[in-house]
């Protein structure tokens, strides 16, 4: 079934943007169009324009508290859905110019952490199984999420002197824990944290009460209290 394709006057009266602004973002990459065949018209997807719309964060963090299956556009409920979608993803970043250079890494950051929640939470799911797993590339932000046990309960199965989720993540983001010997490329969010480290990303990290933030090209890691408690949780790059 095809999706449903709107004019650019229609996307610019949806968005509340003159159409001069649309062909700007056009041409700049910013929200791409399409064009018919045959057509010099400009036309958006629905879809597109939806998402386009949509706070990713916002939408995850409600998912996290209020729990229940997410929407369906953004809801992988087991490891093979999301390898899939995280496909699709490659696929997209694939086709912008300006991220040609760093994709590959943004991909395999997704899929880090993706499988992160579905390998530490297999048969134990405290809640809803699967992830949230949304993102936008027009705003460059990826948006993963989990109502699992999330990384304090974690690491104390091999960790049981660690006393909350700060140092869970301090952990989780320094240290070698498991059991097999060091990867060449890390291991965990460990990687994840160095491909931060010396490239234009940043992440926000949240689990239990603590959030964790490191800003592109930079090792440092701030990790602080939150006043509200996730169930599991929330991982925001910005790329």
């Amino acid at each position: 079934m095809n999706e449903k394709l709107i004019s650019i006057g229609e996307a610019a009266r949806l968005l509340n943007l003159s159409v001069d602004t649309l062909r700007r973002w056009d041409k700049s990459g910013k929200l791409p169009s399409l064009k018919k065949s045959g057509s010099a018209h400009r036309y958006y997807r629905e879809s597109d324009l939806r998402i386009f719309l949509t706070d990713l964060v916002e939408l995850a963090q409600s998912w996290l508290e209020k729990g229940g299956e997410p929407d369906s556009q953004f809801y992988c409920q087991n490891s093979g859905i999301f390898q899939g979608r995280n496909g699709s993803l490659e696929t997209l970043l694939a086709q912008e110019k300006a991220l040609n250079e760093v994709f590959p890494l943004i991909v395999a950051i997704a899929g880090e952490v993706g499988n992160n929640s579905f390998d530490h939470n297999l048969g134990q799911w405290p809640d809803v199984p699967g992830v949230f797993f949304g993102y936008n590339i027009q705003k460059r932000i990826l948006v993963l999420a989990d109502r699992g046990q999330g990384v304090l309960a974690t690491l104390k199965r091999v960790r049981p002197s660690l006393q909350n989720d700060a140092d869970a993540l301090r952990v989780a983001f320094t240290e070698i824990i498991s059991g097999r010997a060091p990867e060449a490329r890390g291991n965990g969010l460990k990687f994840v944290s160095s491909i931060i480290e010396k490239n234009a990303m940043s992440l926000v990290f949240l689990s239990g009460s603590a959030e964790l933030r490191q800003n592109s090209h930079s090792a440092e890691l701030d990790i602080s209290t939150v006043d509200k408690k996730i169930s599991g949780c929330l991982f925001i790059l910005s790329f």
